[in-house]
Order: C-alpha cells, then sequence, then structure tokens
C-alpha cells in the first residue's frame, strides 16, 4: 500500500513540475514575444496582433498624439499587409529589461525606428498578462526621445 502512495506522490510532484515549466511568463519567452512584438510592426501579420493582444489592449503612442486599441491596431497591419508593406523600414530594439510580478511581465527598453529621413529613438514600456496559459500583451507605451542638440 505505501508504494501506492508514493507513486501517487510522485506523480503530483512530477505533474505539478511539468505544469510550472509550461508558463509563458519567464525573461525568456516574454523577451523572445517582446521580439516578435517589434518584427510584426516591422512587417505586419493581422493573426498575430490578433492572437496576441489582449481584448482591452491600448497603445499610448508619443505624447498621447494617438492610442490605439486593439482593433485599431488590427485595422492598421490588415492595410499594411494588404499594401504589403508598413511604412517603416527597421525597428531595432536595445537594454530590453523584464520584470516580472506574478502573471504579469514589463518589458522596458528602446527601439530605434528607421522610418525616413532619420531614424527614431523610442523608450518604450509593455505590459504582458498570462490570460489563460498565454502571455498576452495588455499595454504599450512609446516615447520618442528628442535628439540631442
Amino acid at each position: 500500500m505505501k508504494s501506492v502512495y508514493v507513486v501517487f506522490f510522485l506523480f503530483v510532484v512530477a505533474s505539478f513540475s511539468a505544469f510550472a515549466q509550461q508558463t509563458c511568463m519567464t525573461e525568456a519567452s516574454i523577451k523572445a514575444l517582446d521580439a516578435k512584438w517589434e518584427e510584426m510592426n516591422l512587417k505586419p501579420d493581422p493573426e498575430f496582433f490578433k492572437n496576441q493582444l489582449a481584448e482591452n489592449f491600448v497603445w499610448v503612442h508619443n505624447h498621447a498624439s494617438m492610442v490605439d486599441t486593439k482593433a485599431g491596431a488590427i485595422k492598421r497591419a490588415e492595410t499594411q499587409a494588404a499594401n504589403g508593406t508598413s511604412n517603416t523600414r527597421s525597428r531595432v530594439q536595445s537594454d530590453v529589461k523584464v520584470a516580472i510580478t506574478g502573471n504579469v511581465a514589463i518589458v522596458t527598453g528602446f527601439t530605434v525606428v528607421d522610418r525616413g529621413p532619420t531614424p527614431t529613438r523610442y523608450h518604450f514600456m509593455r505590459t504582458y498578462a498570462e490570460i489563460d496559459g498565454k502571455c498576452l500583451l495588455v499595454g504599450n507605451h512609446t516615447m520618442a526621445i528628442p535628439e540631442e542638440e
């Protein structure tokens, strides 16, 4: 009878360990998801935005010059995909940092966006939340950094 309990205990521990390892809320997976966000803003794929943005997603652009919702981000991606292009030549991230608390991750860093005539450097802060076992982008705030004079 003891062996049944031991086997059951080992099964529970193994199941818990497997579940714990399956979370998307790790620094590596969040950084990869955030890099994919940058890539999909360069080469828009509407399906990515449909699947990776939370229903209540909000993107506050530079100095609140524009605020996007999930529907707005998807529509822009659909338009750009239909045109076969975005208006961006490149997007390069740097100094990306991830802070995870429970089921929420905050990602900060810089992105240099080249839309011509000269690239613009943005500071960003994005919020990801694990919802039903999937990490979704809930909020994005971007702020252009003025060029030094």
